[in-house]
């Protein structure tokens, strides 16, 4: 179990400040008609930052470099 959260620790972090922006923003921006599906309830505003998190952890991946020796002729 360790492994694993270490080995995804980046996710988690992303996960935690994506769910905490969402939460803040709900919080001093909001959403008082109650007419906005994603603003409208504090959940719905902290789950929807959570999964942005994630989605900008994973455009974050280590990119593999291989090096290639290309003969001329």
């Amino acid at each position: 179990m360790l492994n694993f959260i270490l080995k995804h620790k980046n996710y988690f972090i992303a996960v935690a400040l994506g769910a905490l922006a969402g939460f803040l923003y709900w919080r001093f921006v909001g959403c008082n008609s109650g007419s906005c599906p994603i603003t409208s309830k504090w959940y719905n505003s902290t789950l929807y930052g959570a999964v942005m998190g994630v989605l900008f952890a994973n455009t974050k991946k280590k990119k593999k470099v291989v090096n290639e020796k290309v003969e001329q002729d």
